[in-house]
Formats: structure tokens, C-alpha cells, sequence
């Protein structure tokens, strides 16, 4: 990845229907839309029963203007963009806690090491119940994340339900600097080196090195077998991505992208890779995503790794971040990438190599359930051989927390890690 309308209606619709009987109209100009722009705005700014504000007329015609594409691309104003840019390079000002909707209620995934969250007692599992004294159920996660994060030093009081305690916690927190690990790692019984990838951000791809030299310390014996954790990966920088996958590749084709249906580009691994010689099995579900389904399609297609759990997502296409004057920033879909063998994962996602079935069926939302994704193309065929496995009614919901990771999986609680972890040893 590179640094990388709102309908008038009424009367003024007719000062543009043709009438009757008239001569045929001459060819549309090309530059009649900014002038049909230009018109609306100065009727609102003249017309309209309250004042209007210009700017924010602007920012909503140019977000309306994108939105029309897909789901992923998007105007983002000055403040936005700087948030945008913080989450890829892996921290922002905030209170440091992961958190997802579960039974219709905000739940700690985790709290950040270290991060002021952390400090103040927040487990995972707590329920957020409200922020500075307002209710967020039913509110999108991505306001309970606006609210929460802010300028460091500043307090937020954030109330919290805590299972086993009767009466809500109030905690006051104060927001800091949080920087977010990408990469985590831990030795497991039977010589597996265990590699939980979260996303794909700016250093990514230098923390998996790191993380790869502390495992290595750990233990004389080499690491042979690697157990890629990327449940819940929603993806992000294509580049780290790419260098990603080339640590586990000696040599090949990592990803191709298209434009407009001409090949674009077409990315080779290098020798040398730190885990090019490893036994590989990737774990992923329906919520990895992006850059992580690369990296799974990549080592897929090569031969290098055996894919377990659920069909990915499918977002099978490229971003570009363009940076805009004024501070604004404009990131807008331009490629579709393909993994080696040519399938398109748009729409379709990673086909495991060894299925797992929920006990109770589920669905999901995936990149083909949103309003106005773009298609699949020819539809990739079910992987040959499949293993299919259907996980126990038991199954509690995966922990992401590495220190939740038991030194044999096959002991937790984890049914899929337990699977990939089965799947890993095999010789």
C-alpha cells in the first residue's frame, strides 16, 4: 500500500426536465456535474431555512462522492487521517483496551500490556457500560473508540460490568500514549514456535524478526515448526504483508495485482527467508482479513503452510492513501491482489486445507454481505482433500491473550488452536 449525493428534490428537479417538442439536446458536457455541484451548494448556502456551514457541506458532498465506490474506500478529513496514520504505525493517545460486541454488549477483548487500562484493573471480559456517563449499548464500536481515546493526560471515567461483581466499577483513567505490539510469540511443548500476527502495521514485519531472535534464545534446538496464529486479523499495509510472507518463503511468487484487468505487478520472494525451512500450519476465521489472507494464500499456493479453521473474510483488494492538502487524506481502492496460483479472494476468502464447522451454525458477516463490495470473479474451487472437522457445542470462545496459550493446546480450551496445533505435529 502506498503512503500510500444528496438528492435536491422538488421544484428544482423540473428546471432540468426537457420539454416537449423541443430539439434534441446537444451532448452532456463532461464538466456539467461541477456545475450541477457548484449550483446546489449555492442554493443550500442561500436557500436553506438555517445558515449552512460551506466546509462541511464540502466534506460531506466529497464523502458522499467516494462512498458510492465500496466499503473500503473513503474520505477522511484532518482529524480522521491522523488517526488513520497513528493506527498503521501502531499506537495513538487512548486508555489501551481491545474491544468487540458480543451478545449485543461491548466486551474487553484484552487490555494492552502496560497501557493505562491495564494499570487501572481492567480484566478481560468486562462489559463497558458507559463512557464520561453515557449508555454506549447499541453504539458503534467505532464511536466507543473515539470516545475513549483523546489527548494524553486528559481523564475519561469509563463504567464497567464485571461478571461475579453485583455493581458496576467505576474507573477513572488517564489517556496516554499506547503502542500496540503487531507480533507476539512463545515456545510450545513438541518444538513449536507459536506466532500470533494481530495486524499488519508499520513495524510489523521488523517485530516478527525480533520476535523470532527472543524464541531462538530461548531454546538450543531450532525452530522447525511454526504455528502462525491470524484469527481476528483484519489486515492492513500490503508491504508488510509481503515481507511478512517472503521470511517464510525460499523462493516464488508471493501476490499479483490487477488493475482495470492488466497485471500490475507481480511480487517474488527473496532467499534467505528467517522461516523459509520451518513446518508452517496457519490458523485463520472469518474475520482474518486483507493483507492476512495474502499472507495465507501465499504460502498456500507455494506449499509452504497448511491453512486451519473457517473461510476467511475475502477482502481481496488493495487500498492506495493519498494525502490531500489541508491535512485530509483520501484512501481508495485501486488493485485486486491474487495469490500465486491466480485465485481472486475477493468476495470468496482463503478455503481452509483443514475445515473446521462450527457445532452450531453461524453467519457471519463477510466482505460479500457488504452493501456495494466489489464482485467475485470466477469462483475458486473447493480445496482438494479437505479435511473437514466439526468443533465440539462446547467450544468457548478463542482467547487471544498469549499468556492464555497453554504450552500444550491440546490441553485448552481452544478447540481450533488445538486442531492447528495437532495439524503442526504431524509429520
Amino acid at each position: 500500500m502506498a503512503r500510500v449525493w444528496a438528492v435536491l428534490g422538488g421544484v428544482v428537479a423540473l428546471l432540468s426536465s426537457p420539454s416537449p417538442g423541443l430539439a434534441k439536446p446537444e451532448p452532456t458536457s463532461p464538466y456539467l456535474p461541477f456545475d450541477q455541484m457548484a449550483r446546489v451548494l449555492l442554493m443550500v448556502e442561500h436557500s436553506y431555512v438555517e445558515p449552512a456551514d460551506r466546509e462541511r457541506l464540502l466534506d460531506g458532498a466529497m464523502r458522499g462522492m467516494v462512498s458510492e465506490l465500496d466499503p473500503h474506500s473513503s474520505y477522511m478529513n484532518p482529524e480522521e487521517f491522523a488517526e488513520f496514520q497513528s493506527d498503521t504505525e501502531g499506537q495513538f493517545a487512548g486508555i489501551g483496551v481491545e474491544v468487540d460486541v458480543r451478545d449485543d454488549r461491548v466486551t474487553v477483548v484484552a487490555p494492552i500490556d502496560g497501557s493505562p487500562a491495564a494499570t487501572a484493573g481492567v480484566l478481560p471480559g468486562d462489559q463497558i457500560l458507559a463512557v464520561n456517563g453515557r449508555p454506549v449499548r447499541g453504539t458503534k464500536i467505532e464511536r466507543i473508540v473515539d470516545l475513549m481515546r483523546g489527548e494524553p493526560g486528559t481523564t475519561v471515567r469509563v463504567l464497567i460490568g464485571r461478571s461475579g461483581v453485583d455493581e458496576p466499577i467505576s474507573l477513572e483513567i488517564t489517556r496516554a500514549i499506547v503502542r500496540v505490539a503487531s507480533v507476539e510469540g512463545k515456545r510450545l511443548e513438541g518444538g513449536v514456535a507459536f506466532i500470533r500476527l494481530k495486524q499488519f502495521q508499520e513495524s510489523t514485519h521488523e517485530e516478527l524478526l525480533r520476535v523470532v531472535a527472543d524464541l531462538r534464545k530461548q531454546s538450543p534446538a531450532p525452530i522447525e515448526r511454526v504455528l502462525l496464529d491470524m484469527r481476528y486479523n483484519p489486515g492492513g499495509l500490503v508491504d508488510q504483508a509481503e515481507l511478512v510472507a517472503d521470511e517464510f518463503m525460499p523462493r516464488g511468487v508471493i501476490y499479483s495485482t490487477r488493475h482495470r484487468g492488466s497485471v500490475l505487478d507481480v511480487v517474488e520472494a527473496t532467499a534467505g527467508g528467517a522461516l523459509s525451512r520451518a513446518k508452517v500450519v496457519i490458523l485463520v476465521n472469518e474475520y482474518s482479513a486483507s493483507a492476512a489472507e495474502l499472507v495465507a494464500g501465499a504460502l498456500q499456493d507455494q506449499g509452504r503452510a497448511k491453512v486451519v479453521g473457517t473461510v476467511t473474510f475475502g477482502k481481496g483488494s488493495v487500498q492506495t492513501i493519498f494525502e490531500l492538502p489541508g491535512g485530509a487524506g483520501l484512501r481508495l481502492t485501486t488493485m485486486r491482489y491474487y495469490t500465486p496460483n491466480g485465485r481472486a479472494i475477493q468476495a470468496q476468502g482463503i478455503d481452509p486445507d483443514v475445515l473446521i464447522q462450527p457445532a452450531k451454525a453461524t453467519d457471519p458477516i463477510r466482505e460479500r454481505d457488504l452493501d456495494g463490495h466489489l464482485e467475485a470473479e470466477a469462483k475458486v474451487a473447493s480445496r482438494p482433500n479437505q479435511e473437514v472437522v466439526v468443533a465440539p457445542a462446547s467450544t468457548a470462545q478463542p482467547t487471544v491473550r498469549l499468556t492464555d496459550v497453554p504450552q500444550n493446546p491440546a490441553t485448552g480450551k481452544d478447540f481450533a488452536l488445538a486442531k492447528a496445533y495437532e495439524v503442526v505435529l504431524r509429520d
